[in-house]
């Protein structure tokens, strides 16, 4: 794979970024200048045989080595906008971690132009089981260009981790490896993001309609305030494309047209508490009842059509000698069709119906937490014009367009619209969600980072938009 090497120094690779600025990818601008110059004078012919070679014109003034130098020199203030995000502790029930991390995205786009909002949740918020009170903001931002197409490019900026685990495990750079908690999901994506339009901003590229960019505070527990505006901004957009991690830390790099829905089946079982020694006999056991209506429900899944529930967590009673009155269980449910939510729903309904003790009382909550996002011809037409730009720079890319059990905000971005939506622009990486292990790949950051620019320009510029996508 052809990959631009580290550009930090061996002996200081452990070393502390430094906060980045624009300035970095305009520096390296005027550096590559000249060269940019000379490729504005090729003559029309060599182009067009140079854009006849591969399925895409080529995209924007610039050639793909100075593409890959820009890149290359933009990597080192990634890594340290890396280190920023990182050292902020932004976990999705965290509001003061979530306001911190929002206001630093907020500056750092409208730094870069754009027209900057934070949103706060608001009434149309979808409350589930572990909905925190205080939900974290958005932050969105939109860029006006001069051409006709509009992008939408989304991120998260909540993790999984609690205050405090950051003294433990700081941002840390070893060998090709950049570790963090919460740097592989998804603070490398709202990085890619701001890098990204820093090089757009470099070459002055604005041949797009706009671009808009939102930035969620709570896509780990189901994105319960922001899944309204990602589907209503997703339905105003020509594309869009998400940046959750794009592959393992091996490789190949990956993008995804399909990932499952998610839903989650809650039992809750009462019966009547009693003395488990002296009268066991007054008692209504919700611990039976419960474990009865698990094992009647435990055949629901159907792996050949992604069809998936399994039973996770239980609890009951209070202590051992009194009959339990309470019992409650959760599932983890898994779909790749839309209608398998209902249809899961209503079979749950029916059976627990069915019950072991007649005097309990059984109730169900049934949250759709995440839809799935299904493949479409037009994400696939948009995700080959992908592929032909990685090929352009020996960037080895698979498209996966059936899903394999996660779920993504990209998801909501797809509910109301014909256009495609693709996941996986982000930098490959390993261990999302782990306590010691999350890291991405250094050396993956800049081909990726050359990948996604251009594949950007070349939508805004309406290059690499299926035409049966267009509105």
């Amino acid at each position: 794979m052809n990959r631009p090497t580290m550009l930090l120094p061996k002996r200081r690779r452990s070393a502390a970024p430094k906060p980045w600025h624009p300035i970095h990818a305009i520096r390296a601008f005027h550096v590559l200048k000249p060269l940019i110059a000379r490729q504005a004078l090729r003559p029309v012919g060599l182009v067009m045989a140079m854009a006849a070679a591969t399925s895409l014109a080529p995209v924007g003034a610039q050639t793909l080595p100075e593409w890959q130098a820009l890149a290359a020199r933009e990597q080192p203030a990634l890594l340290k906008t890396l280190q920023q995000l990182v050292e902020i502790e932004s976990g999705s029930a965290d509001r003061e971690g979530l306001d911190r991390i929002a206001a630093v995205v907020a500056q750092r786009l409208r730094e870069l132009g754009g027209q900057v909002e934070l949103l706060e949740p608001g009434a149309e918020v979808y409350r589930m089981f572990d909905t925190p009170e205080k939900i974290g903001p958005m932050v969105k931002a939109r860029f006006q260009g001069r051409g006709g197409r509009r992008v939408m490019l989304i991120a998260h900026m909540d993790t999984v981790y609690p205050r405090g685990m950051l003294a433990q495990q700081p941002f840390r750079i070893e060998g090709t490896r950049a570790y963090g908690l919460g740097i592989a999901d998804d603070k490398q994506g709202v990085a890619m993001i701001l890098h990204l339009l820093a090089l757009l901003k470099a070459v002055d590229f604005r041949d797009y309609g706009e671009i808009t960019v939102l930035i969620n505070g709570d896509e780990e527990i189901s994105s319960p305030a922001s899944r309204h505006t990602i589907t209503a901004l997703g339905a105003e957009h020509d594309a869009v494309l998400s940046f959750e991690g794009g592959g393992g830390p091996a490789g190949p790099d990956t993008l995804r047209l399909a990932t499952s829905g998610i839903a989650a089946a809650n039992l809750t079982v009462k019966g009547r508490a009693s003395h488990a020694g002296a009268a066991p006999e007054k008692g209504v056991n919700a611990l039976y009842e419960l474990s009865h209506q698990v094992l009647q429900a435990r055949d629901l899944s159907d792996p050949k059509v992604g069809k998936q529930l399994h039973w996770t967590v239980s609890k009951s009673g209070t202590v051992r000698n009194v009959i339990p009155a309470l019992a409650e269980a959760s599932a983890d449910v898994r779909v790749d069709r839309v209608s398998d939510f209902e249809g899961i729903e209503a079979e749950l309904r029916k059976r627990i119906q069915n019950k072991l003790l007649p005097e309990s009382e059984v109730s169900l909550n049934f949250e759709r937490r995440r839809p799935p996002l299904q493949a479409s011809d037009a994400a696939r037409a948009l995700a080959t014009q992908a592929q032909a730009l990685a090929a352009q720079q020996k960037l080895d890319l698979q498209v996966r367009d059936v899903p394999t059990g996660g779920g993504t905000d990209a998801a909501f971005a797809a509910l109301a619209t014909q256009a495609p939506v693709i996941e996986g622009l982000g930098v490959r990486g390993y261990g999302a969600h782990s306590n010691n292990a999350e890291y991405v790949q250094v050396d993956a950051i800049a081909p990726k980072l050359v990948l996604a620019t251009r594949l950007v320009m070349a939508i805004g510029s309406g290059q690499a938009l299926p035409a049966a996508a267009k509105p």
